[in-house]
């Protein structure tokens, strides 16, 4: 048995990051796919998760990444309110090397052999006109393009869920929902960051960025040529005088090395997994650094994909994803209550909503759907 294999047995069922209902390993020789599909949950709905694809370190790494991110997309989709469990994929390799459209159709035929307990999206390294294609082998496919009947880009309400985030930890930390004469630090201003750029710039926040690629760097400054640029992620973060930090590239951003540096006030981005183990949530608090939960404030999203099963509406959207501010709120709240973190608050709430999920209906009762 190899390792990857026992990797998976161990988290599925003997680890506390455990629980997951399935995980599909995925091969097509002819056109070099290898992927997985991992599916946390489905007590509230099909999960619902995007598609990343990424040249990962190892096998052992994608696996355990597309676990953890299953995982976080079924609180995410519990904290957004949406009758969704969680899941995700990943496609191991380099988009820009051997992303093609024939790889892309093979992917959407093992996501179509699930029939529909799984729906797909984009993610890093997957985009609208990628997902155009995988509809075409996969009915249940989201993130296309308006022609194709979708929502277009989702990045457009995660950026403005994460500003709304923001406002909250404002509102709780200072007292007013602004982020006017705050000095906010973005690391990675690709597809989500460089519109959340323009969310904090017009509600007046002094903005510093960062990316490892400098044409995104570019991009920002060519539009938005009042920006401070930071010479890497660690230079941002100890910027002095930094209010906000803003990870909104890969996950673990914050850890056993970036903590300890870190001068924010506030943690408030749009990456997934930003907490690089257990007992992070912890160390923000003992700081004195507000957190807002990652899967919190970067669900509008996956709000934004989830209405296209329903017909899309942005306006509608739009709407919901403004309320990540009172759920945000919310969880500050309830972290207050309870003498925890935000991140363990946020859990309880999202794992209450399972549960609930999950509970039989009594003699008489209506089905839970």
């Amino acid at each position: 048995m190899t390792d990857v294999t026992d990797g998976v047995l161990h988290t599925l069922f003997r680890s506390d990051q455990g629980g997951h209902e399935q995980v599909v390993l995925c091969q097509d020789r002819a056109t070099g796919l290898k992927a997985v599909i991992a599916i946390h949950s489905t007590a509230l709905g099909p999960a619902l998760g995007g598609t990343r694809f990424y040249p990962y370190a190892s096998e052992e790494a994608a696996v355990a990444d597309a676990l953890n991110l299953a995982r976080g997309m079924s609180y995410k989709n519990a904290m957004a309110g949406l009758d969704h469990g969680g899941g995700k994929a990943v496609i191991i390799g380099d988009p820009e090397r051997i992303k093609t459209e024939e790889l892309l159709l093979a992917y959407g035929r093992f996501v179509a052999s699930l029939g529909g307990r799984y729906v797909t999206a984009c993610d890093v390294g997957t985009y609208v006109a990628d997902m155009d294609v995988v509809a075409r082998a996969c009915p249940w496919t989201t993130g296309r393009s308006p022609e194709n009947g979708g929502a277009g880009d989702s990045s457009v309400l995660t950026a403005y869920g994460v500003f709304q985030g923001m406002r909250a930890s404002a509102q709780h930390l200072w007292g007013d929902p602004t982020l006017r004469g705050r000095k906010v630090g973005v690391a990675g201003v690709g597809k989500v960051g460089h519109y959340l750029v323009g969310h904090l710039l017009e509600d007046g926040a002094d903005v510093v960025i960062t990316d490892v690629r400098p044409d995104a760097v570019r991009r920002v400054t060519d539009e938005h040529p009042e920006v401070t640029v930071a010479a890497d992620t660690d230079a941002l973060i100890r910027t002095e005088g930094l209010d906000i930090y803003a990870p909104c590239a890969l996950g673990g951003a914050l850890n056993d090395r970036s903590v300890p540096v870190l001068t924010a006030t506030v943690v408030c981005g749009a990456a997934n997994n930003q907490l690089a183990h257990p007992g992070v949530e912890k160390d923000l608090a003992d700081r004195g650094i507000l957190y807002a939960p990652d899967y919190v404030v970067n669900a509008g999203g996956v709000i934004q994909v989830a209405d296209e099963l329903h017909g899309f509406d942005f306006d509608r959207c739009k709407a919901k994803a403004s309320k990540i501010f009172d759920t945000t709120l919310a969880i500050f709240a309830r972290a207050k209550d309870d003498g925890i973190p935000p991140a363990a608050a946020a859990d309880r709430i999202a794992e209450q909503r399972m549960a609930e999920a999950r509970t039989p209906a009594l003699p008489g009762e209506a089905p839970q759907l």
